[in-house]
């Protein structure tokens, strides 16, 4: 896709006047943080930022709903404990639920680096999406690119490095697999959002996989933790890694998510762990 499509999806996404929420119990009022944010239906469910954390990440989510307006009441009604700062519809709109200054409640029991309450350190974006439970549809272009708007101006805004824009799967495998191989992750990337590599060409070869061990399970161990995964180093292939693998090759080697690591994932996340290194360097 050119980036001149892109353009062009983008410059549907208008800034509407904040319409009233006909299900939001919450008192709260606030300006959008975003120029692209079309409505505004404050959510119940937030909270302050613990320590005074500044958010320096984005997680991305599928609502996993059958419909965006049950998706929209369930992240915005009390009582659901469950919140995000953005929700993005099929078309385009965006919806601004939190502000970016307070805690909204997405991300759950999830972990990066060393970062283990989420929810203080992150953005979170709701991508109004079926999900597995519903076939995972394709994402349509007019969303993708005001996703990739958002994200964008977020980004400037905090600065948020390109590799700490991650998937609700990356931060918590094994319990969630949104937004789902189908998620245009390279698209992003592309567009300055995440951080991306082409995938190695899936080949025959020695693989790592449930019941492996030794010193190669270590290193792919260490190297799924370097870049931020939530893994011990045990050089043991158990049910954990293999989560860990999987919720990796749903993000960066879409093209077979079966949790065990082959030639291919090996190199991805080599060729991962380059290009955030040279990123670094450049900042440095």
């Amino acid at each position: 896709m050119s980036q001149n499509s892109l353009s062009q999806a983008d410059s549907t996404v208008r800034r509407r006047q904040a319409l009233p929420s006909p299900w939001a119990t919450s008192e709260m009022k606030f300006v959008p943080d975003s120029s692209v944010v079309a409505d505004i239906i404050p959510s119940a469910n937030y909270g302050d930022r613990r320590g005074g954390r500044a958010p320096d990440m984005i997680v991305l989510h599928y609502t996993g709903m059958a419909d965006a307006e049950s998706a929209i009441r369930r992240l915005t009604v009390a009582g659901t404990e469950v919140s995000a700062h953005y929700i993005v519809r099929e078309d385009g709109r965006i919806i601004q639920c939190v502000p970016e200054t307070l805690r909204a409640w997405h991300a759950g029991a999830a972990t990066w680096g060393t970062d283990t309450d989420l929810n203080s350190c992150s953005i979170g974006v709701e991508i109004i999406n079926g999900g597995h439970d519903h076939g995972l549809p394709a994402y349509p272009l007019r969303q993708i690119a005001a996703v990739i708007a958002l994200c964008k101006g977020i980004m400037i805004r905090r600065n948020i490095p390109s590799e700490r824009v991650l998937g609700h799967s990356d931060v918590a495998p094994g319990r969630k697999q949104d937004p789902g191989e189908k998620f245009p992750w390279q698209l992003l990337a592309d567009s300055g959002v995440g951080l991306f590599v082409h995938p190695a060409k899936i080949v025959s070869g020695p693989t790592l996989e449930m019941g492996s061990s030794g010193p190669d399970v270590l290193a792919l161990q260490q190297a799924l933790a370097d870049y931020g995964y939530g893994i011990s180093a045990s050089s043991h292939y158990d049910s954990s890694t293999r989560d860990v693998v999987a919720a990796f090759q749903r993000h960066f080697r879409p093209a077979r998510v079966d949790g065990i690591a082959d030639p291919s994932t090996i190199a991805t996340l080599t060729d991962l762990i380059v290009l955030r290194n040279a990123g670094r360097s450049k900042i440095a």
